[in-house]
């Protein structure tokens, strides 16, 4: 065993490495509070200077993290945030949790990873293990990263280390966190993976899964995400045909999910939302065809996903219609905008492009969700109602339920409202079933 390696691996065991996490956002702040929480010294390091300045102030942004935690690692000392990237001279591990979106032609853009890792490697020194966990193409780790630190004239598995370990964040989620999710870990070569595997063990309870290499860390993430994405696009489909039949969706995924083996239950809804499943297939479809190969499913389920918000709109025509009433100049209340329940969190939202589809059809279109008064959707600032109001939900054409949040009171929503179109079956408890509309 190489002294750089047993002097790196003495320091992960007995708390003496001090840990930098770059990216401060619902990925790396509640890891950095992690590793803090742990005993290790921790530095946070983000170009968005208002978020170094709420992490220094012990103020939380982030919905999975208990503010009270956050404040205690910060006042002890254990935790802080800066913007000055220098101070990696005096880290010896580093995770990379940057943003990884796409481009407008709906290709990878991995300008954060690049530069970000770029740096990193103003600041690398022997002994160093670098770790990269946001989502990317296979191939990211070894053949965009290494090249950039070894620029350096420093040695990958020598005089540094490398691994991708891909971030398990499911905001929201009661039950697993950064600490109890099992973490997939695949260094460059045996001593990388052994490295990093090390340093999470030492932090988290969820349990380390290494594999051989980055690319097959890299590629199971796209897979648990791709899974995902064509499991909801069947359900769509299944959802749209069953509408054309007369069958409700909701019952019949009820009755399949009593078979207790092979088989998984996944709901239809406006589309998809968050910060994974509706990009990393994408990254997948991009990175294939470098090999010749079209990813048919792949693609085809995007495409269902995708045109759900405008299928909602147009079944909210259909229910107006009943009623002789058309879109254009009704009024249209969309309750919940959040990609998910009870966060607030709209990245790709599908509730955006619903609202956004409304308008294009002239509806005189307001949404109300508690957690998130405002939004910004491709350069336009929209303001939600401040409450949802007795004469807010009776001067509604119509109400679409596009995210399920359970402090939305949907018996009273039910009784107000002239039409109610549910997207989430949020209402599948609601008695009074006369102007209910199901996705």
């Amino acid at each position: 065993m190489s002294n750089v390696k047993t002097e790196l691996l003495n320091k992960i065991q007995d708390k003496s490495a001090v840990v930098g996490i770059v990216g401060l956002g619902y990925v790396g702040l509640p890891l950095a509070v992690e590793f803090a929480k742990a005993g290790y010294r921790t530095i946070g390091f983000d170009v968005q200077s208002q978020k170094v300045d709420f992490v220094n102030a012990g103020k939380n942004y982030i919905g999975d993290i208990v503010g009270d935690t956050l404040k205690h690692v910060v006042e002890s000392g254990t935790l802080s945030a800066t913007s000055d990237f220098s101070f990696i001279k005096g880290v010896d591990a580093v995770a990379i949790a940057v943003p990884t979106p796409l481009d407008k032609y709906q290709q990878p853009d991995i300008s954060y990873v690049k530069g970000s890792t770029e740096s990193v490697a103003k600041y690398l020194h022997r002994g160093m293990v670098i770790i990269l966990e946001s989502t990317t193409y296979p191939g990211t780790t070894e053949e965009l990263l290494k090249p950039i630190l070894e620029a350096s004239g420093l040695k990958c598995g020598e005089d540094f280390y490398l691994a991708f370990s891909p971030e398990r964040v499911d905001p929201g989620n009661k039950q697993y966190k950064t600490k109890n999710t099992p973490k997939v870990v695949g260094g460059v070569g045996k001593d990388g993976t052994e490295v990093a595997a090390a340093l999470y063990r030492n932090v988290l309870e969820g349990g380390v899964y290494e594999v051989s290499s980055p690319a097959v860390a890299e590629m199971e993430k796209l897979l648990e995400n791709t899974y995902r994405n064509i499991n909801i696009g069947l359900a769509n489909e299944m959802a749209i045909i069953c509408n054309r039949m007369g069958i409700n969706v909701w019952d019949v995924i009820d009755a399949a999910k009593t078979k207790p083996y092979g088989f998984q239950a996944f709901y239809p809804g406006p589309g998809l939302g968050g910060h994974c499943i509706p990009l990393d297939p994408f990254y997948l479809a991009w990175k294939a065809r470098e090999f010749d190969y079209h990813t048919r499913l792949i693609e085809t389920s995007g495409e269902i996903n995708t045109g759900m918000p405008e299928y909602v709109v147009d079944r909210a025509m259909k229910v107006l219609n009943r009623n002789k009433t058309a879109m254009n100049g009704a009024k249209v209340l969309v309750l919940g905008v959040a990609y998910k329940s009870d966060i607030d969190d709209y990245r790709e939202s599908p509730a955006l492009n619903v609202i956004e589809h409304l308008i294009g059809e002239g509806a005189d279109t307001t949404y109300y969700d508690p957690y998130i008064p405002e939004y910004r959707h491709k350069g336009v600032t929209y303001t939600g109602a401040k409450e949802l109001t007795d004469d807010l939900l009776k001067s509604a054409d119509i109400a679409i339920i596009c995210t399920a949040h359970a402090c939305f009171d949907y018996d009273r929503i039910q009784k107000l409202s002239k039409e109610v179109f549910d997207t989430r079956n949020a209402m599948k408890d609601v008695k009074d079933r006369s102007n209910i509309e199901l996705l």
